[in-house]
C-alpha cells in the first residue's frame, strides 16, 4: 500500500576519484571544484522543494553536496547510505582490476575484504524502511553514492540488489522513486546538469 512518499536519490558531486573512475567507498575524499559547482546547480534545481526528511551518507563528499545544496542544517547522517565496501579494490579502477582478473565485475565477483552485493541490498532495504517511516507521504532526500543508490533503486522496484548494474548514475544527479497507485515505480532517473 502506498502512502505517497517519494524518495529523491541525490548522488554527490564529482571527486578526484570519481573523475578517475576509482572505486571509492571508505576513503573520505572531498569534492572537486566542478563537484562543488554541480552541488550549486542542485541547490538551484531543488530550491523550493520541501522534504519531510533529509538523510546523508556520513562521507565528506555526500555531506558537502548536501550542505551546498542547502540541506546541511536539516540532514541526518544515515550509516546505511555508505557506499559499497569494495575491500581490496578500494582506490582501484575496473581496468586495473581486470588487468589481473579478466572480466571482473563488481556486480558478479567476490569482493575480498568488503561487502557482498546482497549485504548492500540489505542496507538499502533498511534505508527504504527508514525513509518511508520519516516521509509521512511527502518527499525524502537521500544524499549518497552511485552503487548504493543504484542498488536502492533496484530494491525499490522489487529487483534483486545485483540488478543495480542496470542503472547508471552520474555525479550530482537526481532520481525520483515514487508510486503509480500501489506500485513502486521510478518516476525519474539520473537527472543531470551538464550543459
Amino acid at each position: 500500500m502506498s502512502d505517497g512518499t517519494e524518495l529523491w536519490l541525490i548522488r554527490h558531486g564529482e571527486t578526484e576519484w570519481s573523475l578517475n573512475r576509482k572505486h571509492t567507498s571508505r576513503t573520505d575524499v572531498g569534492l572537486t571544484e566542478h563537484g562543488r559547482q554541480r552541488a550549486e546547480e542542485l541547490r538551484d534545481y531543488l530550491a523550493g522543494t520541501e522534504f519531510a526528511a533529509v538523510f546523508t551518507s556520513p562521507m565528506k563528499r555526500a555531506r558537502e553536496t548536501c550542505t551546498i545544496a542547502g540541506f546541511g542544517d536539516v540532514a541526518k547522517v544515515d550509516e546505511g547510505l555508505m557506499e559499497w565496501d569494495y575491500g581490496v579494490h578500494e582506490g582501484r579502477t575496473t581496468a586495473e582490476i581486470r588487468a589481473e582478473s579478466p572480466g571482473w565485475s563488481v556486480w558478479k565477483d567476490e569482493i575480498v575484504g568488503g561487502e557482498t552485493v546482497e549485504r548492500v541490498g540489505e542496507r538499502a532495504d533498511s534505508v527504504i524502511e527508514r525513509a518511508l517511516a520519516a516521509g509521512s507521504g511527502g518527499r525524502v532526500a537521500l544524499f549518497a553514492h552511485a552503487h548504493i543508490l543504484r542498488i536502492l533503486g533496484a530494491r525499490w522496484i522489487g529487483l534483486e540488489a545485483r540488478k543495480g548494474e542496470l542503472f547508471v548514475l552520474g555525479t550530482g544527479s537526481v532520481s525520483v522513486l515514487g508510486w503509480e497507485r500501489e506500485t513502486r515505480v521510478i518516476e525519474g532517473w539520473n537527472r543531470g546538469f551538464e550543459g
